[in-house]
């Protein structure tokens, strides 16, 4: 029971950490990276698709997006897509590729983005004190039920904070490397 508790446990941070990871991913960097681009939805037929599922996106080198089209008659909606999402990017387009140039970054800039960052580290900190609060009602829950003694409660609850404390720990150390991305020139 206690065992299934912790997996759990484990699992929900685990999600809690990699949905961290995938937002801190979208904020931009020096380089062109086509990850950056997953957030944009185009007008496909009427209805709002992702990017991925209407074009290629690749990075051309380190400053260039190259968007290709599958559909030739969605250039202008890609255009207009990638033109009106908050990243502040001019795509410009050559035939059936679209070309998005990165404008390099300022140093206001990179600080507004380690903000956003720290406040997306905050949110998935407490994303994984939610799954804590929870595991440990769960527990008590155990207890009261008479299920298991107040020292396997106790134990179990010990337990559930190091899981905790090493996930803290870990969003931590992604926060430092995507700061520390932010601020090399």
């Amino acid at each position: 029971m206690i065992n299934d508790i912790k997996k759990d446990t484990q699992e929900r941070m685990e999600k809690s950490l990699d949905a961290l990871k995938g937002h801190i991913a979208k904020i931009r960097t020096g380089r062109a990276q086509p990850s950056l681009l997953d957030g944009i939805q185009v007008e496909y037929y009427g209805s709002p698709t992702p990017l991925r599922q209407v074009a290629n996106v690749v990075a051309e080198d380190a400053r260039t997006l190259a968007v290709s089209v599958f559909d030739r008659s969605l250039i202008g909606a890609v255009e207009k897509a990638i033109l009106t999402s908050d990243l502040g990017l001019n795509p410009s387009s050559a035939g059936t590729t679209i070309r998005v140039p990165l404008p390099p970054l300022t140093e206001e800039r990179r600080r507004d983005l380690i903000k956003i960052v720290k406040s997306e580290g905050e949110q998935g900190k407490v994303a994984i004190r939610n799954v804590r609060r929870d595991a440990n009602d769960k527990i008590k829950a155990l207890l009261k039920d008479k299920a298991i003694s107040e020292d396997e409660e106790r134990k179990a609850q010990d337990e559930i904070q190091k899981i905790t404390d090493n996930f803290i720990k870990k969003v931590d150390e992604v926060l430092a490397d995507k700061e520390k991305e932010l601020l090399d020139f």
